[in-house]
């Protein structure tokens, strides 16, 4: 690794990411990690697997989709260098990059660090990244700007020793008002800006989710101050990491948690351990937050000679007035959000020639430019005519957001992209009055797992397969009813039908055709939708469901013009089987035990108070799992080895493990309560290992422990 240019980059603390990440890759090349601890150790730092061997998915970490043109032009020459050239915008308004070999993910850290941009918790059992409505700051509708607040969130919870080991991922995120542009109905949680009484705060929901099994969120607070809501998400999230499910990783998201227990109990506990939170009150300094300021006006603009029919439809279907008189916001219709290097350069430079320095990543994977003059408007369209970028049909039915699915997810069952373009382009041909059409919305993810919120779209489609004699058809399962109507309104999709994926053109034809004949004058398609009963869409649909006429394409994939599909599922990285030794577990309460010292040393209590309780746990854990008793979240573990250990005479640490592991959320983070807590912990490894040393002289071999999905 060349360290060349590391005292060029802004933030020490990516300085040390870099450092880390390097030295984990050589460690785990030479054998010295284990795969699923380096597993786990790439994934906090943005490098995950891909369903190509031997490569990787690299995901960077943008709150709210915000970049520069800068730093769009470092992302770029990234992604030409070490990866295919393409950058992919995702729904949760970052960049992918795939097809990253893994030496070269620390210097793609490293490049990005020079622009101020990292990685840190881009994936795996962490805090994600901060998304929030693209039109935030501008957005006519707003009671304020939650920009500085989902900013504040983010720097809160990056690298926070609380998220960085959960039993699943976090995701959160901020709507400008209360339509609900960011979809904050199926996150874990959600934030609403609201003024009361002449206070700014947040209407917070928690709890939703998509997948498999979906949640709309529910309401914990109609109203809760601006300088409440940081505390109250560190103490839900403190409640989650200690509650929650982590064997059957299908369970183990915070929907299922309040599922479980219940609003009421989940915000009691929440209550309880607002006293582990440093501070209860947490204020933002929302008027340090400078918007970027839109270029001067340059003569030349006005003389710019555009063809008017097209320019106008351009300005109808993706261009927008802003709460700031006499500037406009500027949609952009990426397909398949997907934009090759060169492109993204030479767009970096028209956006910062036409618009504020301040590009968004829309969550339908597109881009929104701000705060553009009128005068600009006409030179801007015809500079992104020239790259391709001023397709009419931005937030359309022809805008259809898609997953990578099989092109390189390990979970994705069939192509998602290639059904994308074919259902693009049929309906440019077919229905091209639908591109200024707002109301009908399609998604399609490859699996059943949501990446592309197929389960929040009026019409939507994940992967699937139907079995017909020996052979095995690529299949989507039809979904419908979900979104967001005009009015605010949010829905979930309803699962309608599964249809081959060759016919699933005919599908949106028959459901396009049956909206545009039959709907009352001025209905949306949701609202047409649940004017009938779901069997009415079943029976539309069904005869293309009908399986006995099948020809040879239709055991064929989109993509794939050769070969008959074959289903093959790898195993996701946020999920997998793991196998455990004792004395592994053990280090790695050690290991927990040193970076508790790191943080006292830092004068960070909070930090040190909440590693102790770590290595608490997982040293309780290891001497559990060595006697056969399964552990499914810490409250178990805390609870068995209460039972199991200390109620028996076992341990002599301590007479109430219970007390003990949970003084965490009885305790302010003081000094003296660190001090104290890290030295009770380590008496208490010292112990346990101890423990474990007797074991092993009469077994005379440590034990292996498979634990299906579980990681404590």
């Amino acid at each position: 690794m060349s360290t060349a240019n590391l005292h060029q980059i802004p933030d020490p603390r990516n300085v040390q990411d870099i450092l880390d990440l390097h030295k984990k890759i050589q460690s785990f090349k030479k054998g010295e990690i284990d795969a699923e601890r380096f597993k786990h150790f790439r994934l906090t730092r943005g490098v995950y697997g891909q369903r190509q061997q031997g490569v990787h998915m690299f995901r960077t970490k943008l709150p709210m989709g915000k970049l520069t043109s800068r730093q769009l032009v470092a992302l770029a020459n990234i992604s030409e260098k070490y990866a295919t050239g393409n950058l992919h915008l995702t729904t949760r308004q970052n960049i992918q990059f795939h097809y990253v070999k893994l030496d070269d993910a620390t210097a793609i850290w490293q490049e990005m660090a020079l622009v101020d941009l990292n990685a840190r918790e881009a994936c795996g059992n962490t805090v994600r990244n901060i998304t929030a409505s693209a039109n935030a700051g501008i957005d006519s509708y707003e009671p304020f700007d939650i920009s500085p607040y989902a900013e504040a969130l983010y720097e809160h919870f990056l690298r926070n020793p609380i998220s960085q080991e959960m039993g699943r991922k976090i995701k959160i995120a901020f709507s400008s008002s209360d339509f609900d542009t960011a979809y904050t109905y199926f996150h874990d949680f959600g934030y609403i800006p609201k003024i009361q009484d002449g206070k700014r705060g947040f209407k917070i929901v928690i709890g939703g989710g998509l997948g498999a099994q979906t949640f709309v969120a529910q309401t914990a607070f109609e109203f809760i101050e601006e300088d409440q809501f940081l505390s109250f998400t560190e103490a839900a999230i403190r409640v989650f990491d200690r509650m929650g499910e982590r064997e059957k990783r299908h369970k183990a998201r915070l929907k299922f948690l309040v599922k479980d227990i219940g609003l009421e109990e989940f915000l009691r506990l929440v209550d309880i351990e607002k006293t582990a939170v440093a501070k209860d009150s947490i204020p933002v300094n929302h008027e340090a937050w400078k918007e970027a300021e839109a270029p001067t006006v340059d003569t030349d603009w006005a003389t710019t000679q555009v063809n008017e029919p097209e320019f106008s439809r351009w300005k109808t279907a993706n261009v927008f007035a802003q709460k700031q008189a006499g500037f406009y916001g500027v949609n952009l219709k990426v397909q398949l959000g997907n934009i090759d290097a060169e492109t993204a350069r030479q767009f970096a430079a028209v956006a910062k020639t036409y618009a504020a320095d301040d590009i968004r990543i829309t969550v339908n994977q597109g881009f929104l430019l701000r705060h553009v003059r009128p005068e600009a408007l006409a030179p801007l369209y015809l500079a992104l005519k020239k790259l391709g970028l001023a397709e009419v049909g931005f937030g359309s039915i022809t805008d259809i957001t898609a997953c990578p699915g099989t092109d390189t997810c390990n979970l994705g069952v069939t192509n998602s992209t290639g059904l994308a373009t074919k259902l693009d382009e049929i309906i440019a041909a077919e229905y091209p009055d639908l591109l200024l059409e707002k109301d009908i919305q399609i998604k399609i993810s490859g699996c059943m797992n949501s990446c592309g919120q197929h389960m929040a779209a009026q019409i939507g489609f994940h992967g699937s397969s139907i079995k017909v004699g020996g052979k095995v058809a690529p299949a989507m399962q039809v979904v419908l009813g979900g979104g967001i109507e005009p009015n605010g309104k949010t829905y979930i999709g309803d699962k309608v039908i599964k249809l081959p994926t060759k016919r699933i053109p005919d599908a949106v034809r028959l459901l396009v055709n049956d909206f545009l004949s039959t709907k009352k004058s001025g209905q949306t398609f949701n609202e047409y939708y649940y004017d009938h009963e779901k069997s009415y869409f079943y029976d539309l649909l069904k005869p293309l469901a009908e399986t006995s006429s099948l020809s040879d394409e239709d055991y064929k994939d989109w993509g794939n013009v050769e070969a008959e599909y074959v289903q093959a599922i790898g195993v996701g990285e946020c999920a997998g089987a793991a196998m455990d030794v004792i004395a592994t577990i053990l280090n790695d309460a050690g290991t927990k035990l040193a970076d508790a010292d790191h943080y006292f040393h830092e004068q960070n209590w909070q930090g040190a108070i909440y590693n102790a309780y770590a290595s608490l746990v997982v040293s309780a854990k290891a001497l559990l799992l060595a006697e056969d008793v399964r552990c499914n979240t810490h409250q178990k573990i805390i609870e068995d080895f209460q039972k199991e250990f200390v109620d028996k005479g076992l341990i002599l640490t301590t007479t109430d493990f219970v007390g003990l592991a949970t003084a965490i959320n009885k305790n302010q983070p003081t000094e003296d309560f660190a001090t104290d807590y890290l030295a009770i912990a380590k008496a208490f490894h010292n112990e346990a290992y101890d423990m474990r040393a007797a074991q092993l002289i009469e077994a005379k071999v440590d034990k292996a422990v498979i634990a299906d999905f579980y990681r404590a």
